[in-house]
């Protein structure tokens, strides 16, 4: 079981990026997706998650309106498009799986956790 993510780099304030996370050894559609990060200096914060099977969303505050998820279930894979990005969206981005839709900052509250991807947002 393997979840990968790809995609982060360093942008400019109001920049995009794409997060790729790409599963194996399990059905994504069997699971609620998320995406969790963690800024330098700072604890875990909860993103965004998806039930790739109905495509229902839901969103932190702090990216809501800005950030989309979804999920491609015939490439097991799901994403995370971020706009308008900010310096406070500097973080490691982890791609986790979960039977139930969670809100869970901690790896603790996930199945499958992945090693991450870093977004910097600077000039």
């Amino acid at each position: 079981v393997q979840l990968v993510e790809s995609g982060g780099d360093l942008v400019q304030p109001g920049g995009s990026l794409r997060l790729s996370c790409a599963a194996s050894g399990f059905v994504i559609s069997n699971y609620y997706m998320s995406w969790v990060r963690q800024a330098p200096g700072k604890g875990p914060e909860w993103v965004s998650n998806i039930n790739p099977a109905d495509g229902s969303t839901d969103y932190a505050d702090s990216v809501k309106g800005r950030f989309t998820i979804s999920g491609d279930t015939a490439k097991n894979t799901v994403y995370l498009q971020m706009n308008s990005l900010k310096p406070e969206d500097t973080a490691l981005y982890y791609c986790a799986s979960s039977h139930y839709r969670s809100y869970s900052e901690y790896r603790a509250g996930y199945q499958y956790w992945g090693q991450g991807t870093r977004v910097t947002v600077s000039t």
